[in-house]
């Protein structure tokens, strides 16, 4: 299997959030020609047996695959119960995996929180993209939510981090016709300083990050000539501009840095901020 056939993996656990993930899931595989495999991890630590797991497993897997035959119907789902911590099976899964797909929060979340502990984890820890799917449209709403909102949103910092995420960002705007790509590139006094730019002058440190976001798009700029485009240099707070726009974004695309996972350093403010608090459907890339 070459990496343009690895499947989309979607997690499914019986909660709202999950099944709007496989929907969302669903036709994203059907819309990138690729395979679905949809994942119920049975957690080791339940006090029901293995058996009883094993059969609502398999119910919940029925009904998964049932749904996606009425979403996307030339799709025929593969199924998996791994015997193991949702993040933990996911994180595994995403190897041999290009994207990951989950609910922003499962049956076992509390209300006030914003995001799960499920989903965080697996969005600092997998080895290929995840989105995150926040509550949003109804699945009768869904079709025309996506024409009135067909942009995709990519935060990119000025380093090699924004190549994978401009690569998933570009890719995921070709797909969708119509599809514009927003990318927003977030600068203050202290980063311009920092990278050698205008110390003093505001307006000269705005050109300089206009420049640069210019010079990090030109290359994909010609790759995919069919994406419209357009560049969003951000004076400020860059995780504000990436929650406002994933309101009216059909996906928002932020990376975050491999190698600090097991120190919980996966997630930069910025892609925390944004994971937490987006209003739509999130991206999280490894870099």
């Amino acid at each position: 299997m070459t990496i343009t056939e690895l499947p989309v993996i979607a997690a499914v656990d019986g909660s709202s959030h999950s099944r709007e993930a496989l929907d969302w899931a669903a036709r994203e595989a059907a819309r990138r020609g690729l395979p679905l495999v949809i994942v119920h991890a049975r957690t080791p630590i339940r006090r029901t047996g293995q058996e009883t797991q094993q059969r609502e497993a398999e119910e919940l897997l029925t009904q998964s695959v049932r749904r996606v035959s009425e979403i996307a119907p030339d799709l025929h789902p593969s199924t998996l119960t791994p015997l193991d911590f949702p993040s933990a099976a996911l994180t595994s899964l995403s190897r041999d995996a290009s994207l990951v797909v989950v609910g922003s929060r499962g049956l076992g979340g509390f209300r006030s929180l914003m995001l799960g502990s499920n989903s965080l984890a697996t969005a600092s820890m997998a080895q290929c993209p995840v989105v995150v799917i926040h509550s949003g449209p109804s699945d009768e709403d869904e079709g025309e939510a996506a024409k009135a909102f067909p942009d995709i949103v990519a935060g990119v910092a000025a380093d090699e981090s924004s190549e994978a995420v401009q690569e998933f960002a570009f890719a995921t705007a070709a797909s969708r016709p119509g599809a514009r790509l927003r990318i927003v590139h977030g600068w203050t006094m202290f980063s311009s300083m920092l990278s050698g730019g205008p110390v003093f002058d505001r307006d000269a440190a705005a050109g300089a990050a206009e420049r640069t976001l210019a010079e990090l798009t030109a290359g994909w700029r010609e790759k995919y000539p069919q994406v419209e485009v357009v560049r969003e240099p951000v004076g400020g707070s860059a995780a504000r501009t990436l929650v406002t726009a994933s309101a009216t974004a059909a996906l928002t695309v932020i990376g975050r840095r491999k190698g600090g996972e097991s120190l919980g350093l996966g997630l930069s403010p910025v892609a925390q901020t944004t994971l937490t608090h987006a209003l739509g459907p999130v991206a999280v890339v490894p870099c």
